[in-house]
């Protein structure tokens, strides 16, 4: 396993993350950008989409939480970042633009 490290507003945290489960989360940070380009038809009514909530527990406890309803763009979006373990718990906000960096840098 390789330490994946996640740029947080203000520093950075690092830990070990499994491809597959990078790949995983990769896949479910596609879907939430999908809904967040997803945009009504004029004079429409929008409808509600469903909050991307990633979880995985390996060495750590990870969660991804965003709720795409309250984001006009992908560009805007913010996610709220969970890793914990029985010891130590850092819960931070991450522009959604800078975890895909992340994610592509760690799979590269």
């Amino acid at each position: 396993m390789n330490q994946f490290t996640i740029n947080l507003n203000q520093g950075s945290v690092s830990f070990n993350f499994s491809q597959d489960a990078a790949q995983k989360l990769r896949q479910e940070i596609n879907l939430l950008i999908q809904s967040l380009k997803d945009n009504p038809q004029a004079g429409a009514k929008p409808s509600a989409k469903k909050a991307m909530e990633y979880q995985h527990t390996g060495e750590v406890f990870l969660e991804v939480f965003c709720n795409p309803n309250i984001y006009p763009s992908p560009f805007a979006a913010k996610v709220l970042i969970t890793i914990r373990d029985e010891r130590l718990r850092v819960t931070s906000e991450a522009e959604l633009t800078r975890l895909i960096e992340d994610l592509e840098q760690y799979l590269q």
